[in-house]
């Protein structure tokens, strides 16, 4: 099912030997696929990404590269597509059909309580080690892992296997855990997505722009997201089907659909993480707007829901970095895809793998939306 990604390296310095081993680094990156379950997966080793097969007696799957999209593939009877009607169908039916997915986003909101539960579970772990000492690991990928982020998010696992044992779980520090086989439920698959600390380098240096980041998603899309700041006490929560708040209150994006993207404010968490083509493609859109700036992780989608800053661009992320902010934006009144226009999802379909985009724009509206996908098209 969803696998854990390691060794993509942010970027590149301008000096040209640090430009040529971040190169390196990033043709030889790795995946690291963690599958733990209590039946029948077990630990996998890393696979290469370059389209050799990775075998073993449980399940078989590769990798490869494709734009900008990364896909896993792989065989095993356990994995489950989602079934076509559930977006859609021959037709037959198309009002039971609609009135049931409006039932099903309706039923979203029980998970919210659940999310601040969670949310509140990872704060008594950060703020244990907020501007306190503490050791600081390094892992494959060379970016920074603390305690904090390692016990943060065992506490949410915790949780979720409590109340949720069918739903699994992916998070950036621990892997995947799949929920256990239940008969009966809704007919969705539910998978809950954490990135403990987004930011640790602004969390071990003491910049309070860091956040913990919650996501659960359904076949795949993200419906609901929570990005909490417990330094600053700021929390925004985003649902499918209601509108965004900001610590209980609602707030939306400007929406200023007169505004130019020659006068939009951008952010981006650094520009280390744009290279090869996607540093031309991101050279482009800078020159485009007003001002670009950087520096601060997740918190950028909050400032952008609550109608502060423009344009959020980013690339070469995983799952846990953005699938809990896409309901914030879109819940806010934005818009959030891929640099192709894309819908953001985090898909497994038995046969054709698994596969999330790894580059992201976010907007306070739809024109700056347009104008910043024609400044990022490939030329």
């Amino acid at each position: 099912m969803y696998l854990k990604c390691l060794g993509f390296p942010l970027g590149f310095h301008k000096s040209e030997h640090f430009r040529e081993k971040k190169k390196v680094l990033h043709q030889k990156r790795t995946l690291s696929a963690y599958m733990t379950t209590s039946s029948s997966f077990c630990c996998r080793a890393p696979v290469a990404l370059c389209g050799r097969s990775g075998r073993g007696s449980t399940a078989a799957f590769r990798c490869s590269r494709r734009r900008t999209t990364r896909t896993w593939a792989f065989s095993s009877s356990s994995f489950r597509a989602p079934k076509n009607d559930a977006i859609g169908g021959d037709g037959g039916g198309a009002g039971e059909k609609k009135k049931k997915r409006e039932d099903d986003d309706a039923s979203l909101s029980e998970f919210v309580p659940f999310a601040i539960e969670l949310a509140e579970a990872a704060n008594g772990e950060t703020l244990k080690y907020w501007r306190k000492s503490f050791a600081v690991e390094t892992k494959g990928d060379e970016s920074p892992v603390t305690i904090a982020d390692k016990n943060a998010e065992s506490a949410m696992r915790k949780l979720v296997k409590s109340r949720y044992p069918s739903h699994a779980i992916f998070g950036e520090e621990h892997g995947i855990e799949l929920g256990e086989k239940s008969e009966g439920g809704d007919g969705h698959e539910y998978l809950w997505v954490f990135d403990p600390i987004d930011g640790t380098k602004s969390f071990i240096t003491g910049k309070p722009l860091w956040g913990t980041l919650i996501a659960l998603l359904r076949d795949g899309e993200p419906v609901l997201g929570v990005l909490e700041q417990p330094v600053l006490k700021e929390r925004w929560i985003g649902c499918k089907g209601t509108q965004t708040t900001f610590n209980g209150n609602p707030v939306s994006v400007h929406g200023d659909e007169r505004k130019e993207l020659n006068e939009a404010l951008m952010y981006s968490t650094t520009p280390l993480m744009f290279y090869d083509e996607n540093e031309v493609r991101y050279e482009r859109l800078k020159r485009d707007v007003k001002i670009p700036m950087f520096g601060c992780d997740c918190y950028a989608y909050g400032l952008l829901a609550s109608g502060f800053c423009d344009v959020v661009c980013e690339a070469d992320l995983k799952p846990y970095d953005y699938m809990a902010l896409v309901p914030i934006v879109l819940g806010a009144g934005g818009k959030m895809t891929d640099w192709e226009g894309e819908e953001l999802k985090f898909v497994v379909g038995e046969g054709d793998g698994e596969s999330f985009q790894g580059e992201v724009l976010a907007t306070a509206s739809e024109r700056l939306w347009k104008e910043s996908l024609a400044s990022l098209k490939r030329r």
